[in-house]
């Protein structure tokens, strides 16, 4: 797929991870002052060792959130505003 097709929509870096009873739960700002939060879940049991490297490489992470408009959702409007323009 053409990544550019998707759209760009928050690049978080992580404040904080908390272990939960099957995953992690990240927090963290994008660049528009908006908080995140994402809930990570395992299927398989984590062991305390497993648990405690995955934390640690988590809150080095970052995420980018991009989307891709389905073909029956209508693309957004490019705002153009004639006020701003000379």
């Amino acid at each position: 797929m053409d990544a550019a097709e998707y759209q760009p929509i928050a690049e978080i870096e992580f404040d904080e991870v908390r272990p939960d009873q099957r995953g992690f739960t990240l927090t963290g700002r994008g660049p528009d002052g908006a908080e995140y939060r994402v809930s990570l879940r395992f299927e398989l049991p984590l062991d305390a060792r497993t648990r405690a490297v995955l934390g640690e490489l988590l809150t080095q992470a970052g995420l980018n959130v991009s989307r891709r408009h389905s073909a029956t959702e209508p693309r957004p409007r490019v705002r153009r505003d004639g006020a701003h323009q000379r």
